[in-house]
């Protein structure tokens, strides 16, 4: 059975967000049955989508939750948000791993600022964003990027069909394709750190039936970024 054929019924986790609502969009045009989960009060953002989607309202950490939202479900697309200070990334992961029926795709985005082997190779300037973020947000309690590590790192320990797509800095725009990956940051190709948001939710649903995705951690930039087009023999498909 191709990975196509396995994929019926699909769960959108952080699905009002704009990364999550172009998966929903996505996920619909593949004919997939699509349940999205959210906030209470960020319902009325998946408003566009009434009458093709299920929506179980609920915060995303919440174990019970995500029980009902996966119940069913082949494939699992988790937006991991670093939100406050409650180990929001770490519960949602944490959620998903204990209650996707065994076998389902599971698919979780982040940035580039994860590493699955830690041969990544990032810029100095882009490490140093990185620490002031993660100071900024712990010291106002908004965003606990140490948390979105630890979600990862559980992700990375389990057994389970998972994929961690990394995307890099990210646009609006028309889609340009699918993605070009590496394995690491710092590769040639992905010099640029430009994807199109669209294009990341394309390559997250894309995943769910790619099964040389399965247990990859894939950087990800955009198809028509200039070092994408420097470097095409590394388009997708072709790990570096």
């Amino acid at each position: 059975m191709s990975g196509t054929e396995r994929i019926k019924k699909v769960c959108v986790i952080g699905a009002s967000g704009k990364l999550g609502q172009y998966m929903v969009r996505h996920a619909l045009e593949r004919g997939y049955e699509v349940v999205g989960v959210c906030r209470e009060r960020s319902v009325p953002k998946l408003a566009a989508f009434e009458g093709r989607m299920e929506i179980v309202p609920g915060p995303t950490n919440d174990p019970e939750v995500i029980r009902r939202a996966v119940a069913g479900c082949d494939g699992v697309l988790t937006v991991l948000v670093p939100w406050g200070v409650q180990q929001y990334s770490s519960g949602t992961a944490q959620a998903v791993l204990d209650h996707a029926r065994p076998g389902a795709r599971l698919v979780f985005s982040c940035g580039w600022h994860i590493s699955r082997d830690g041969q990544d190779r990032y810029s100095r300037l882009f490490r140093a964003g990185v620490g002031i973020a993660s100071r900024l947000g712990k010291l106002v309690r908004a965003i606990e990027i140490e948390d979105q590590v630890e979600a990862c790192r559980r992700i990375f320990a389990s057994d389970t069909r998972w994929t961690v797509v990394r995307g890099s800095s990210l646009e609006e725009g028309e889609s340009q394709g699918l993605p070009v990956w590496s394995r690491h940051v710092g590769d040639p190709v992905l010099a640029s750190d430009l994807t199109r948001r669209v294009d990341f939710a394309l390559f997250m649903v894309e995943a769910l039936v790619d099964d040389a995705l399965v247990q990859e951690a894939p950087a990800i930039v955009g198809r028509l970024a200039p070092s994408a087009l420097a470097h095409a023999p590394t388009a997708h498909g072709e790990p570096r």
